[in-house]
């Protein structure tokens, strides 16, 4: 399927037009992992965000998983930087200034903010969807509350 993905307008319109075409590329008889890489690079399309990806729960770190963006870090204890602690508390974390937040972990100088979102499966965290910025507080709860959305879409039965 090569759908091409159109997006405009201020923020929230944007989102309100990208999540029903997120939900059209995603395969519920695909694996997560094809699902998490179309929804990084639609992210990335829509948003020009500087990095978007996703790190998966493997035991007591999260793992690298797909993503757009410069070369990022592979493993981040639980607990640890902005996606840990998102996992740890359960919790959508916005970062305005990521050279405030206490244990930050640079993957790039060129990061100056952040939002993680967790993804549930059932009650349980899979997964955690990171997007970084290169402009200081670029993130509010209007991306939060899309975001959580668009996570939700990666639930599976």
């Amino acid at each position: 399927m090569t759908e091409k993905l159109t997006v405009s307008g201020a923020k929230d319109e944007r989102y309100k037009q990208l999540v029903p075409q997120i939900k059209n590329l995603l395969d519920d008889k695909a694996d997560i992992i094809s699902d998490m890489a179309n929804i990084s690079a639609a992210l990335k399309f829509a948003f020009k965000f500087f990095w978007v990806g996703f790190y998966r729960v493997k035991g007591k770190e999260l793992c690298l998983g797909p993503f757009q963006g410069d070369i990022a870090c592979t493993r981040i204890p639980y607990g640890k930087g902005v996606c840990g602690t998102a996992w740890a508390h359960r919790q959508t974390i916005i970062v305005p200034d990521v050279n405030r937040f206490p244990g930050h972990i640079a993957c790039s100088s060129e990061s100056q903010s952040e939002i993680v979102v967790p993804v549930f499966n059932k009650d349980e965290i899979i997964a955690v969807l990171d997007i970084d910025s290169n402009v200081l507080n670029d993130f509010d709860t209007t991306d939060a509350h899309y975001l959580e959305i668009i996570c939700s879409l990666l639930t599976r039965s």
